[in-house]
């Protein structure tokens, strides 16, 4: 017995030392930490079974009259045993994988164990199924309470799941005596050397699950520190300034070779190795960069190749390029290099992941602050623009002029500014209002300045009613209405007519607002929408807040688009469809 024991405490030593082995590949790893998904227990179960087959051809022959034989990888004699770590193999899995795997590793080991021949096989192959069964459902429990098996459970199952074993040949055996003597002989050694086995198997996962636990940790305080760090520069936007100090940071922090930050088309900051080809701001040079902007998927390289420098002698030999994306808009990338393609490893990965979901965060936080300063400054000069005192005394003045020729059409001005104010305020408030009610806003205006001027123009609406309760920026049609009678008809006393158009294209609202006036100045109209434009009318401020602020809101696709000829002008943003 003593013999036996110390043999099996070989085959024991074995699988713990694979196991070990197996245990500092990252993929086993990362297989480990979600084996609750079920592309993970079909990869645990062909891990297992490999164990199972080793378990099965390591194992220790018992003889006839109970002769020990320590042969390995061979096969059994008709009237031979085999004491073996079959048991230890699919316990584990099934404590780690649950019943899926328990039960397929358990039926597979059977198989194995069924094919070896020997002394009733199919008893092991009925036991083993029956092990795979307990194991799992021991292993569902450790499972939904997210955590995995103590060495003592190790020990409990082991023993359990040994003593399975021990009554399944008592009680399958076909000779009681024989079984009997055979179950004195391999008891004992057995439930000792599996309990062990299984508690030392869980001990090395638990040990490993703990350290991973820790680095994680480390990680999360390095990220945390360094979010803290860089919070400030990357809320500023993608601009050359606020990326080059970031990237300073983050180079000191990392310890990697390089560290680069783009926007969709240059390269705003770049840290470390290759400064004298990688200069912002200059162009991107590399391939892979432009892959990453195309795909919004971060993508890893370990060779001068994968990273498609074309600048001979690059030193960059690994790279990491993560995304850094505003409302799944890729606005940049982050990019890790390394002139050591070994110092990319899986640590440096799972950190940059983080960092750059982290860093996206930081930039859509940037975006919706200017997007509050904008829409304030925007908001706040629109309703000044309105309620200066030359437009309210010039309303006030029309109305008291109306008062004694026509007291309905004075009162109901007097309404409709009351109205306009009323819209003014409460926009203020509001990141969107419908169609509906911005149209509300924009009558009002209207009554107001064709009461001024009975004729000099007149505005159109195409607009289907199914389409008044989509949200848009509130003044948007307003400004741009207000923009063409102020800027179009210059020196042009009649036929001038104002359209504005709302329809549905797939996903958008296009917004168009066009005039039959003069046209844009070239020279202006390639500023327009962008700067302040200093002329005899105004300054364009409105149209260029506004275009800022469609842009935050809900990107590059509802830019304001101009065109413009001497038969006039019409401007277009496409809006995503949303209800208010």
């Amino acid at each position: 017995m003593a013999t036996l024991f110390i043999l099996m405490l070989e085959s024991v030593g074995l699988i713990i030392v694979l196991a070990y082995l197996l245990l500092n590949i990252p993929y086993f790893k990362r297989v480990l930490m979600k084996r609750e998904r079920w592309s993970s227990k079909v990869q645990l179960i062909v891990i297992f079974s490999l164990f199972a087959f080793i378990s099965n051809y390591t194992g220790v022959e018992i003889g006839e009259n109970q002769q020990i034989i320590n042969q390995l990888f061979t096969p059994l004699d008709a009237n031979s045993s085999l004491a073996n770590t079959r048991v230890l193999t699919i316990g584990i899995s099934g404590l780690i994988g649950g019943s899926p795997v328990g039960i397929a590793v358990g039926i597979i080991s059977g198989i194995i164990r069924y094919l070896q021949g020997g002394s009733g096989p199919h008893i092991y192959l009925i036991s083993s199924t029956l092990i795979g069964i307990f194991s799992g459902l021991f292993g569902d429990r450790f499972i939904g309470k997210g955590m995995f098996p103590r060495p003592v459970d190790g020990i409990f199952i082991g023993t359990l799941t040994e003593l399975v074993q021990m009554v399944s040949i008592l009680i399958l055996s076909t000779n009681t005596q024989e079984a009997y003597q055979l179950v004195q002989l391999i008891a004992l050694p057995m439930i000792m050397t599996n309990s062990i086995g299984m508690a030392l198997f869980l001990s090395i996962i638990r040990s490993f699950n703990k350290l991973e636990q820790e680095t994680r940790a480390v990680q999360t305080h390095a990220v945390l520190e360094l979010a803290e760090a860089t919070l400030p520069y990357f809320r500023s936007g993608l601009n050359e300034d606020s990326s080059s100090k970031a990237a300073r940071i983050i180079h000191e922090t990392m310890k990697v070779s390089a560290v680069s930050i783009t926007d969709k088309d240059t390269i705003m900051a770049h840290v470390g190795a290759a400064s004298d080809h990688h200069k912002p701001p200059h162009s991107i040079v590399t391939d892979l960069s432009k892959e990453v902007i195309a795909t919004g998927l971060l993508k890893e390289a370990r060779s001068r190749e994968e990273i498609g420098c074309h600048v001979e002698g690059c030193p960059l030999e690994a790279a990491l390029v993560i995304p850094l994306k505003v409302r799944n808009e890729v606005r940049g990338t982050l990019k890790f290099y390394f002139t050591d393609k070994n110092q990319l490893t899986y640590v440096e990965r799972q950190l940059a992941e983080g960092l750059g979901k982290i860093f996206s965060s930081q930039l859509e936080f940037g975006e919706l602050e200017m997007q509050k300063r904008l829409m304030q400054d925007a908001e706040i000069k629109s309703l000044q623009a309105q309620v200066n005192p030359h437009f309210f005394f010039n309303a006030l003045n029309t109305i008291s002029a109306l008062i004694r020729i026509d007291s309905e059409k004075a009162r109901d001005l007097l309404y409709q500014l009351s109205a306009f104010f009323r819209s003014n305020l409460q926009g203020v408030r509001q990141n969107l209002i419908t169609t509906g009610k911005e149209l509300q806003q924009v009558d009002a205006y209207l009554s107001l300045e064709q009461a001024r001027f009975p004729n000099r123009y007149r505005v159109t609406k195409n607009i289907d009613e199914d389409l008044l309760d989509y949200a848009i920026p509130p003044f948007m049609i307003q400004i741009l209405v207000e923009n063409a009678i102020k800027h179009a008809f210059v020196g042009k006393k009649e036929d001038n007519e104002v359209v504005i158009s709302i329809t549905e294209e797939a996903d958008y609202l296009r917004v168009e607002v066009k005039d039959n006036g003069i046209g844009v100045d070239p020279d202006i109209l390639k500023d327009l929408g962008k700067k302040e434009i200093q002329s005899s009318e105004g300054t364009g401020s409105a149209i260029e807040n506004l275009n800022r602020r469609l842009v935050s809101l809900f990107g590059e696709v509802a830019e304001l688009n101009f065109q413009t000829s001497d038969e006039g002008t019409s401007v277009v943003s496409h809006i995503p469809k949303r209800r208010d």
